[in-house]
Parts: C-alpha cells; structure tokens; sequence
C-alpha cells in the first residue's frame, strides 16, 4: 500500500511492485485514518510520504513486513512500534542532497541580493532600487547547524561563492575544511544561519527565543530541514526585534497550513516543501523505495535501513 504521494500517478511504484509479484494499493490522499487503515488490513508493505505511520495503523496489519519511507526524515513513523513487531523501516537517506542544498544557496541568494524583495516592489509599481541594502555574497559568513549529507553540501556551495563557513561542533569531523565553532559562537558570527538538523525530541523547537537572540541583527535564518524545529511564535518576536532580519523557510510545523504571522511579513520568505523535488530527485526516491521495500519482501536486506 502506499498511504500519499505529491507526484500524480504511482506508475513508477506500481511496475517495480508488479515485476516482483506484489499488487500496489494507492491510499491516496488517506485523510480517513479508518479507510486507510481498512485498505491496509491485508498489506504486507506500506510505501509512504508524509501521511503518519502510527501504532494503531501498524497494529492493523497482521501480515506487515517492512514501512519504506517515500524520503529522508522518519518522524511519520512510530518507529518503537514497528521494532516491536519487527517491522523492518527503510528510506532513501540521500536521493535530494544536491536539490536540498541548492534550494538553502537559492534562498541565501535571493535574500543577499533582494530578489523576492525586489519583485514584489515592482510588481506593486514600484521601482526604486534603492530601496534595500543588498549584501556581498563572498563577504557573508554563514553558519551551517546541523553537519549531516545536506548541511555539508550546502557548507561546499557557499564556500566555493567565497563565504566564510562555521559548522556546529557537536560532530567536529564532519566539518571537513570549515571551521567546527560551539553553536552559540557559530549564531552569534554568522550572517546566515541554515539549519540541517534531523527532527526528534531533542531538536523539536531548538530553534527558540533563546537561539534566536543570539543571532546577529540583520541576519538571515534559512530552514530546509524540519518545520518544528524551529518555535514560530519566537521567530515572530524575534524578527520584530531584528534578530534574525529575515527568515527563509522551506518547512512549517504544521504544513500545508502556513500561520498568517509568517505570511504577512515582507522578511519571511516561503516555499512549500519544496526544497527536496527536482524531476531526477522525485524519480530516483520512487525507484529506489520501491526497490528497498521489494528487496525486504524476497527476504533480502535492504540497501538503506534504518537504524
């Protein structure tokens, strides 16, 4: 069964299924937990996205073998569930790391350079092009938290722009040629911070009123990884006080709803969780899911387990 997907169709998933034997359910949109939960009754696999993968719909699959996550980040998933029935989780810890990283450049960019700033004054019949102070890309140090695939090629991009880049130092040798700093160091230096942190307990809400007002005046905070990492309400307060100056933020704590505090400030750009997709990322994760839950179901181990 797969729970949702945001490309039309499940061709992809459903001949990679077929090939080996195995007949692909769609559940899409599943926004009936009874429904999905009765299409799953007999399912031996599940493929999913963003839908949730609690312990009651685990619990209504007697024949469950393996949950394939259609992504990177497993907080969908009631993984202490899943281990309990032996359930085996897998994803694709590494189909978007050039899209995820590009996007994180792209909105450092349009911010530096005042691109959707700029666009929304002329198309509002204004055309003063002094009317923002743009920023000098090479000049900007920009602080990557969170050192994992993502936030090393985004830290690989900018340097090659010229920037000075600091790495949080909870994991020092993922730091490569950058500079390792303690994370309140790295908030306070940096003109840019862009957050890569996996969510779990520990990072829910770590980007709060405390991290935020340590930030320099001005500066620009970018999130392409986990909606609740970072407290709106804090990031509200914070760029009422200029610290940051401006958010970019690909992720939102309670998506597709984007709170009308974020929405209405001209220092907060927003895109849909989007930062993951290309033509090549959105094929290759089908492709390769399908392949991992397929493989789990022949009675092989899969390529990308987790833990």
């Amino acid at each position: 069964m797969i729970t949702d997907h945001p490309w039309p169709g499940t061709d992809i998933e459903a001949a990679i299924c077929a090939a080996a034997g195995f007949e692909l359910v769609d559940a899409s949109p599943g926004d009936d937990p009874a429904a999905v939960r009765a299409l799953a009754a007999g399912a031996v696999g599940i493929l999913t996205n963003w839908a949730p993968i609690t312990a009651a719909l685990i619990a209504a699959c007697p024949e469950l073998r393996v949950v394939t996550r259609l992504g990177v980040g497993l907080d969908n998933i009631d993984l202490a569930a899943a281990a309990a029935r032996g359930v085996v989780v897998t994803r694709v810890p590494d189909y978007c790391v050039e899209e995820v990283s590009d996007h994180a450049v792209a909105m450092v960019l349009a911010w530096a350079r005042g691109i959707t700033f700029f666009d929304r004054q002329v198309r509002s019949g204004r055309f003063d092009p002094g009317a923002r102070a743009l920023r000098r890309v090479r000049d900007l140090v920009v602080g990557i938290w969170g050192a994992g695939r993502n936030g090393r090629a985004t830290a690989g991009k900018l340097a090659a722009f010229g920037c000075t880049v600091l790495v949080d130092d909870r994991h020092p040798e993922a730091a490569g040629p950058h500079q390792a700093v303690p994370v309140d160091e790295l908030l306070a230096r940096s003109d840019v911070v862009s957050v890569h942190l996996p969510l779990t307990e520990e990072t829910r809400g770590i980007v709060d009123a405390r991290a935020l007002a340590r930030m320099r005046p001005g500066s620009l905070l970018v999130n392409t990884g986990r909606g609740r990492l970072v407290d709106v309400d804090a990031l509200v307060a914070a760029l009422d006080a200029g610290r940051p100056g401006a958010a970019a933020l690909d992720v939102l704590p309670e998506e597709p709803y984007v709170p009308p505090s974020l929405a209405a400030r001209d220092d907060v750009l927003v895109t849909p969780h989007v930062a993951f997709a290309s033509i090549e990322s959105v094929a290759e994760v089908r492709r390769r899911a399908t392949e991992d839950l397929v493989r789990v179901l022949r009675g092989q181990s899969p390529l990308d387990p987790w833990p």
